[in-house]
């Protein structure tokens, strides 16, 4: 070969194998994306629960940020926080460069998550509800996600046989009591918890009633639903920067000083990711809220 051939030789030889190299990628493509979850080293968690069930996995090595939601165990307080869940910032999320985002159902807002979707960043959504088997749903999700299918099926079944007994011993001693969630209570304004809500779930698995079944969502409440519904007990959420208002306080409220809970000064407030959170904690939730209301019915 003359050297004036050379380089056309060259050239076409490189062509060649810039095709077999696309061709291998192409081929090997979808492995590729299959088992991209499993070697993901740096993951953002969206949601408490979901942040809970990593560290449950021992997989908490691998996060590189959390949500505000995610504050249990204390070691998730380490991690960089990129903002509460439903008003989420994708450039902060972006900025931790992560590979893989645990995004728990429910996440937002919509666009911030489309400019996540649309930056090639993958995402798992994991579905959120409020039954025992919405968690055990959870855990596997979570699991699939990370790699980790046995340990996620293992812990579910541990977590099955919990949620159950919880909910044997609740229903021994809790007695239906009519409970009246109140998300929020400020200048005389009261936020309840209806059907469809994890306020709704926990009462459900607790064994007590929810005093406002009859309606979806947390809404505002009137003075005449709340002295119709006669709840015996209110139950109240306390975040670690907010404790909530006292029995002193609460019951100054015209309409539940009317109530059968406001009468006998019967108010349990716990801490919001616990009583709500829906993860690996709820069986021991459970318990916890019927303990409480067997005091009050004692």
């Amino acid at each position: 070969m003359t050297r004036a051939q050379r380089p056309g030789f060259l050239a076409l030889i490189t062509a060649a194998l810039l095709t077999c190299f696309a061709v291998v990628a192409t081929v090997g493509a979808p492995f590729a994306s299959e088992d991209s979850s499993a070697s993901s080293n740096k993951i953002v968690s969206i949601g408490g629960s979901v942040t809970e069930i990593v560290f449950a996995l021992g997989q908490e090595h691998r996060l590189v940020a959390r949500d505000t939601t995610s504050v249990y165990p204390k070691a998730a307080h380490d991690l960089p926080d990129v903002g509460y869940i439903r008003a989420l910032s994708p450039e902060g999320v972006m900025s931790m460069s992560p590979d893989l985002i645990l995004m728990l159902e429910g996440s937002g807002p919509p666009e911030a998550v489309e400019v996540l979707k649309k930056a090639g960043i993958k995402i798992v959504d994991v579905p959120e509800g409020y039954t025992a088997q919405a968690i055990l749903d959870k855990v596997v999700a979570v699991g699939d996600a990370l790699g980790m299918p046995d340990e996620a099926r293992t812990l579910s079944l541990t977590l099955k046989e919990d949620l159950a007994s919880a909910q044997d011993e609740a229903k021994t001693q809790t007695g239906r009591a009519k409970v009246l969630f109140l998300f929020a209570a400020r200048g005389g304004r009261l936020l309840a918890g209806g059907n469809d809500t994890a306020a709704d779930g926990i009462l459900e698995l607790a064994g007590a009633e929810n005093a406002v079944a009859d309606f979806s969502g947390y809404k505002q409440i009137s003075d005449e639903a709340i002295i119709a519904a006669n709840p015996d007990v209110i139950l109240m959420m306390t975040r670690a920067e907010h404790q909530g208002p006292s029995a002193e306080e609460l019951f100054q409220h015209p309409a539940l000083a009317q109530t059968s809970a406001g009468k006998n000064r019967h108010l349990i407030k716990m801490r919001g990711q616990y009583l709500l959170g829906f993860g690996p904690r709820t069986a021991e939730a459970i318990r916890d809220l019927s303990d409480k209301l067997s005091e009050l019915k004692g």
